[in-house]
């Protein structure tokens, strides 16, 4: 099945069909030990007392397998500004995304793979996910220099950081107390440095 993706919006066109499937094959099978998306043991658990980060659901899965490489964009860009802004409080916000991503991708990883989970969906996903720039938007940004530069780089981040407040709604609903509230926590920290980029964008002018 092909995954057609909104760019602006970070939604995936076909995730609802994906994710109904998952529920359905773990409901008809419930006894299996094959899981979707590289799980090797079923953690769809039916008693209550087993809701660690180690029992994740085909949803959560997929959202950490395509949060790491959308958190990694915003480390790298998060670098780059470090090497190319002079603009102290851009720095300071670099630094604060990079270092934050970072340390959520370490997260996102460890639970995977206590879930037993592969750290990626096993395939390419065509198109730019979750507002994540293109090549040419990369590229752009990486020849861009001072003012400009500043200013292509809070536009880029403004809708990374939009695509990904999209792709937490897809465990908004997580039975699981840990992946919920580690989407919250996105929400909350990403909405927040949404509002001072755009601040800071009308200060650049």
């Amino acid at each position: 099945m092909q995954i057609n993706i909104d760019r602006k919006t970070g939604i995936l066109g076909g995730i609802i069909v994906v994710l109904a499937g998952v529920v359905i094959s773990m409901a008809a099978s419930s006894n299996s030990n094959d899981g979707m998306f590289g799980m090797h043991h079923s953690r769809m658990m039916d008693s209550d007392e087993n809701k660690g980060p180690s029992n994740l659901t085909g949803a959560d899965i997929m959202f950490l397998q395509m949060m790491i490489p959308h958190h990694q964009q915003a480390v790298d860009i998060s670098n780059l500004a470090l090497t190319k802004s002079k603009d102290s409080e851009l720095l300071a916000l670099a630094t604060a995304i990079r270092d934050g991503q970072a340390d959520e991708i370490v997260q996102m990883k460890k639970w995977l793979s206590n879930a037993g989970a592969s750290l990626d969906m096993g395939h390419s996903m065509p198109g730019a996910m979750g507002g994540m720039l293109d090549e040419q938007e990369l590229a752009n940004l990486k020849n861009a220099t001072g003012s400009n530069f500043d200013r292509l780089w809070l536009q880029g981040m403004i809708g990374h950081h939009d695509g990904a407040l999209h792709m937490t709604q897809m465990i908004e609903d997580a039975s699981n107390p840990t992946i919920k509230k580690f989407g919250q926590d996105i929400v909350t920290a990403q909405t927040a440095q949404i509002e001072q980029m755009k601040l800071m964008l009308k200060r650049i002018g």
